[in-house]
């Protein structure tokens, strides 16, 4: 029987999902079902099946991600049962191989390990389509194909794990994809703590105790601590960089839940160990230096009389269950509560402890060790939350308070009184007696959020506040301000002049002249004595969080990433001037424009000595569910994260790709120069602004209710204030996908005009040796293999000004032409040849894919020449869910 097969092949996946979604259709749409075998045209269906056409090639392009997700944790799997967990790229067991090898001893390994810091930081740009319940039914069809994988089934219930199987499939074609109404940032952060629950929580200590055994193969017999290095944060609930929507109450609700979700994850895990530690201490005898441990955790329980009774001779349920009734108590705020998360991790130390001293030791290691793991990760807070806000924005409350203490002499941002204002009143320590009657709302607001943090600081967890990012900043008195506002809002540690801020605080620096100017801005920060000594407090360690959207959207891709790599190290030799070392927060994207590169290979072309085992970087959207929906995938996309940070951390002397090339750089300087002026050049062009907003459904994105921010900053119009998330996603949409690509042909072209042959040979050896490079190029055809010129065509004839449309598209053609040549010049192949899985994929989708396109054209000609109608609002729906689509078929949206 066909359906009793076992699944052995990589295509049988495909296969059987395939023929599952055929047999809903067929049911229900039998002309759909024809389109999805191919047999019938997307474009020839009847405007009343557009939507249920739509959402079935939707349902089909999720489908196909999962089965990849699938078959590639078997490929990890196959790789490690064949060649060895030390053969498999991105690993653990591969980098501490690689250490042992290269001679570094077990102390110098737990010093790198103990120098790491990795903080996967969540955010909820609006990039993200999938709503929880579609998340869902995703994990119980992947769930079900692992299950059908196995081949201990009898044909029955093989069939009817398969029967199950298109039950789910039937249930997400009968969801739906499109919102309603615009997610509150209630709900959003609802979605994010699902990854938590579903997914991190548990592979967090699977993740160390994969390095632990690592460490254990390669230095055997000497002990190495493997500490709690990840790090997570969140900006769901903090963001508040023009989104009106999160409000101080907002990030108070935020903070609440996400303590409550990690306390309530606790919970559940003690009350396994109450369950599980059934020891008799009429069999074991524990050592008498536990009793006193004991005694004192039964006494602030509070309920030691009740648990000794319940649990009279088993003294480590009684343990347990102490912990179990604090833990009740930090949750319901009563009177046995923990004072802080370390208090309750000490505890369970004590019992890992007393584990191993009566013979234990695998007991403790797998119920206690993972736990006292997730507490170091998590404590009373899941993640840190991160508080971000505009540096117009903070300026102008600033100037307010400024004016209603002296309304006489009022300054203004960005003048040397300014400056001169900002400076004494941190040196003095100064305090405002703020009148919080006279403000306007947005400082009230702004300081009811400093409130906030003040609150959270000196509670249980004062991690639970990450770091106040300040996006746009342009100098350093813009840090100062931000600074200045704290010591006002009562979170400077001492009186007067001497203390420190307890806030960490973090410059976003964004654009390509803010990148350039980043090395003078962090100077002049650190010449402030306040900023040195609260640096001094948070470890001597100043974070710097850099952008790679807006500068995208400045300069282009190659253009941006290399202003990025020069930053850095910049940067990082500012900091060795300051004697403060410099660790970089990645504001990554899903797209390749967005610095959305595959993490290891990444995180390995970064500047040597800027990563030194700390980074931060942000899973924002719809990265977020293809990274952690499912559990074997989102343990092994922690693992690539992490063990990449560490390997950039102890890089052997004789890595060739990580050594400084001067001739590399000035080659890349020349380059990058090239492609911005061509970038810039397009930019330019006479009606640019006209034909990006009319060949592209960016205006319409906005009807997407993905997320609960709006698409442009302060409401402004032109491409400037645009956010770089729409910018990239329209791009992507009408398959021009030029944030990816554009002015790289034009700069090989005019690099090996000027240098002929020699330069040939450099760009050669590049692309050889030079990490950087070599994954700029990667990424540049990838993204070039999903650009379609003549796609593109049917969208430029949307554009009213057809001269204006004709000289563009031919421009971006011509370019598109150019770079594919130039590229597959360099790379020796055919475009795309050498990543055949990506190839493969994509290839399987075009045909639909171009369909989808040409029916979106169609209907944003007919949704733009429409009243408001029912037909209109029937092919405006249409619409949205073939942008839906769209981004299913390419693997993101920005």
């Amino acid at each position: 029987m066909e359906q009793s097969k076992r699944i052995k092949f990589r295509e049988d996946e495909r296969s059987l999902l395939l023929r599952l979604l055929l047999q809903v259709a067929s049911a229900r749409e039998p002309e759909i079902a024809a389109v999805l075998s191919e047999r019938r045209s997307l474009v020839s269906l009847a405007p009343e099946q557009r939507i249920p056409a739509l959402q079935a090639s939707g349902v089909w392009f999720q489908l196909l991600t999962i089965a990849d997700e699938l078959m590639a944790m078997r490929a990890r799997r196959e790789l490690e049962q064949g060649a060895g967990v030390d053969e498999v790229p991105g690993s653990f067991a591969s980098v501490i191989a690689q250490m042992a090898a290269n001679g570094h001893s077990a102390v110098e390994a737990q010093a790198a390990l103990d120098e790491l810091c990795v903080g996967p930081t969540m955010t909820a740009h609006p990039t993200e389509a999938k709503r929880v319940t579609v998340l869902e039914i995703h994990r119980r069809i992947y769930r079900k194909l692992t299950e059908l994988d196995q081949p201990r089934w009898a044909p029955r219930e093989r069939d009817l794990l398969v029967a199950d199987l298109e039950s789910e499939i039937e249930l997400l074609w009968m969801t739906g994809e499109l919102r309603l109404e615009r997610p509150t940032v209630e709900r959003e952060i609802a979605w994010g703590l699902h990854f938590f629950r579903e997914v991190i929580f548990e592979a967090t200590p699977q993740l160390y105790g994969k390095l632990q055994g690592a460490c254990e193969r390669h230095y055997p017999g000497q002990p190495i601590r493997i500490p709690s290095f990840m790090r997570y944060a969140s900006w769901i609930g903090g963001d508040r960089d023009g989104n009106p929507n999160v409000t101080a109450a907002v990030t108070a609700h935020a903070m609440a839940e996400y303590r409550d979700t990690a306390i309530s994850w606790y919970l559940t895990q003690v009350q396994r160990l109450v369950s599980v530690l059934s020891a008799s201490s009429n069999v074991i005898e524990l050592p008498a230096s536990f009793t006193p441990v004991l005694q004192t955790a039964l006494e602030k329980s509070g309920e030691a009389q009740e648990i000794a009774a319940r649990n009279p001779d088993e003294p480590l349920r009684q343990f347990a269950s102490a912990l179990l009734t604090r833990l009740l108590a930090t949750r319901d705020g009563g009177k046995a509560a923990y004072l802080s998360a370390e208090a309750f991790r000490a505890d369970l130390s004590a019992l890992s402890s007393v584990l191993e001293a009566i013979g234990g030791r695998a007991v403790a290691r797998r119920f206690v060790q993972p736990l006292i793991w997730q507490v170091g990760s998590f404590g009373f807070r899941t993640v840190s939350l991160d508080i971000r806000q505009n540096s117009t924005v903070v300026n102008r409350v600033l100037a307010e308070l400024f004016a209603l203490t002296d309304s006489t002499d009022p300054v203004a941002p960005g003048t040397s009184q300014w400056s001169a204002r900002i400076r004494a009143a941190l040196s003095q320590g100064e305090r405002l007696e703020i009148d919080k009657g006279r403000l306007s709302p947005e400082a009230a607001e702004l300081l009811s959020i400093f409130s906030v943090i003040a609150r959270h600081i000196t509670g249980s967890d004062p991690d639970a506040v990450g770091s106040f990012v300040l996006s746009m900043t342009r100098s350093a008195d813009d840090l100062l301000a931000v600074y200045l506002l704290a010591q006002y809002c009562g979170l400077s540690n001492a009186p007067g002049a001497g203390g420190t801020i307890r806030l960490r605080i973090v410059p976003l620096f964004e654009t390509i002249a803010d990148l350039q100017a980043a090395p003078a801005i962090l100077n002049g920060l650190l010449g402030v004595s306040l900023v040195r000594r609260t640096v001094r407090d948070f470890g001597a360690r100043q974070e710097i969080m850099l952008g790679y959207s807006d500068s995208n959207k400045d300069g282009g891709f190659l253009a941006s990433n290399w202003e990025l790599a020069k930053a850095q190290k910049r940067l990082t030799a500012i900091g060795r001037k300051h004697n403060t070392r410099i660790s970089f927060f990645h504001g990554r994207g899903g797209s390749v424009s967005r610095g959305g590169a595959p993490t290891g290979r990444a995180i390995a072309a970064q500047p040597q000595g800027t990563v030194a085992g700390a980074m931060r970087v942000t899973e924002q959207g719809e990265v977020v569910s293809s990274k952690f929906a499912n559990r074997g995938t989102g343990l092994n996309q922690l693992e690539v994260l992490a063990a990449a940070v560490l390997a950039h951390g102890v890089r052997s002397n004789g890595d060739v790709g990580a050594k400084e090339s001067p001739e590399f750089d000035e080659a890349l300087e020349a380059l990058a120069g090239m492609s911005q002026a061509s970038y810039a050049g397009l930019m330019a062009e006479l009606g640019f602004l006209d034909y990006f907003n009319q060949a592209s459904p960016v205006a319409e994105l906005a009807l997407l209710k993905m997320g609960s921010r709006p698409d442009r900053r302060f409401g402004a119009s032109g491409i400037a204030d645009l956010r770089a998330i729409p910018w990239v996603f329209a791009w992507s949409q009408n398959r021009h996908l030029l944030t990816g690509w554009y002015g790289i042909g034009s700069a090989l072209s005019a690099f090996v005009t000027v240098r002929g042959e020699a330069g040939r040979e450099l760009l050669a050896r590049m692309f050889e040796h030079s990490r950087f490079f070599r994954l700029i190029v990667d990424e540049a055809e990838k993204t070039l293999y999903q650009s379609d010129m003549e796609i593109a065509r049917l969208y430029a004839g949307l554009v009213s000004d057809k001269d204006a449309a004709s000289r563009i598209h031919a421009r971006i053609a011509a370019e598109y032409e150019l770079t594919r040549r130039l590229i597959g010049d360099l790379t020796g192949g055919d475009l795309s040849a050498r990543f055949p899985m990506f190839k493969r994929r994509f290839d399987n989708l075009r045909q639909q894919m171009d369909d989808i396109h040409r029916l979106q054209v169609d209907l944003l000609r007919e949704v733009r020449a429409s009243r408001e109608t029912a037909n209109r609002k029937r092919a405006t729906d249409a619409l949205l869910v073939s942008i839906n689509c769209i981004s299913a078929g390419l693997g993101w949206t920005g």
